[in-house]
């Protein structure tokens, strides 16, 4: 019985690390995006690391210069954004990971109308020393068109976290 149980433990020991905290990711990153589409203001900046980077046309640096550049997307007639991890990575050291998916911007254009944009975002979490996730590098570019139909059933589907 005693080999039995250090055989368990050892292979517990051994088993990656990717599985469940590729999981875990994916749900930092849903719960990230639901803090957006719940204009969460607070609940958004405390998913940013404290030398959080965004990068777009140009570079937001911390979570005060992000938060006010995001500030558009909190505001109660604002535009909504979604988004969702497509592919999760997570080192061999447990410590960074990288998200990628496709994101929905919804807004209302100058003459009424519904605008909708597409895109990708890729970012990159570290693990702090309170063992959180936190964002540190954030970047997204535009699509042309809308995404595949994958990508938009992404969006669409019951998340599991």
């Amino acid at each position: 019985m005693l080999r039995i149980i250090i055989s368990a433990l050892l292979l517990a020991a051994c088993a990656p690390i990717g599985a469940d905290q590729a999981a875990d990711v994916r749900c930092q990153e849903i719960a990230f995006s639901r803090a957006a589409e719940d204009r969460d203001l607070a609940s958004f900046v405390s998913f940013l690391d404290a030398d959080a980077r965004f990068v777009g046309n140009g570079v937001l640096r911390g979570p005060d210069e992000i938060a006010a550049a995001w500030q558009v997307f909190f505001a109660a007639d604002g535009p909504t954004i979604k988004w969702r991890p497509q592919f999760v990575e997570v080192l061999a050291s447990g410590d960074l990971a990288f998200t990628r998916g496709p994101y929905r911007v919804l807004a209302t254009g100058p003459d009424g109308e519904a605008v909708e944009e597409w895109g990708t975002f890729n970012s990159v979490w570290r693990k702090d020393a309170d063992n959180n996730w936190r964002i540190i590098l954030d970047a997204g570019s535009r699509s042309d068109g809308k995404p595949p139909d994958s990508a938009l059933a992404l969006l669409e589907k019951d998340d599991n976290c």
